[in-house]
């Protein structure tokens, strides 16, 4: 897999095809979420997927956990991968690879304290189902996972990294002034990014977005994945 480099929460096809030309390889779009509010509606997301026109990959990301749903939603939006980010189980996620055995699935890690080793059995169980993992932090005092601006300890995503024999995505956090450092700590396949991105009104800077794809990719080329 070539490094990713994904930014999410996309508002309009503007702000995608910005997102394009400024050298991110996935647009992450999220849907169906347990604690924030999505950022455009499905009709919204679907017309930007269509208005792309494969110029980048579109990754819904999503806390919805039935497998017919879950395929269902990337018919109907047209993405090429769904982001699991909720707590889906591993029969329900055999059953999407059977269904849409050619999308693009990542499976959330949502990292917190106390969690590490319930992680690891993760990467064990679902790595023969999933195509990449990702890593992101659990705020406590909002209950979310993701899009907290938080970053989390570094060390157990490069031990989660060592031990996936998948590639893994580290989100949590990161902007153009620490995504550098990040993937030396862990040596990841890739990144993701999101309120490290934005403006005050929470559109994407793309000043910032040029700079965090500048960073990150010249460290992921540095470093190489674990």
């Amino acid at each position: 897999m070539n490094p990713i480099i994904q930014v999410a929460g996309v508002r309009s096809l503007a702000e995608a095809r910005m997102l394009a030309r400024a050298g991110a390889t996935h647009v992450g779009i999220p849907l169906r979420l347990d604690v924030h509010a999505p950022d455009v509606s499905e009709e919204q997301a679907a017309a930007i997927v269509h208005g792309l026109a494969g110029a980048v990959e579109t990754v819904c990301i999503t806390y919805a956990a039935d497998p017919e749903e879950l395929a269902g939603l990337a018919d109907v939006l047209g993405v090429t991968g769904l982001q699991l980010h909720g707590p889906v189980g591993l029969e329900a996620v055999a059953r999407l690879r059977g269904l849409r055995p050619g999308l693009l699935l990542i499976k959330s890690l949502v990292l917190a304290p106390g969690r590490e080793q319930g992680l690891l059995r993760d990467v064990e169980r679902f790595a023969p189902l999933v195509d990449a993992f990702l890593t992101d932090t659990f705020d406590p005092a909002t209950g979310a996972s993701g899009a907290t601006g938080k970053v989390h300890d570094w060390a157990v995503s490069r031990r989660l990294a060592l031990a996936s024999p998948r590639p893994l995505i580290l989100a949590g956090g990161l902007t153009p002034g620490n995504v550098a450092e990040a993937v030396r700590a862990v040596r990841p396949a890739g990144v993701d990014a999101h309120t490290g991105l934005e403006d005050a009104a929470g559109n994407k800077d793309e000043a910032l977005v040029r700079a965090f794809v500048r960073e990150a990719r010249a460290a992921l080329a540095a470093c190489g994945p674990a």
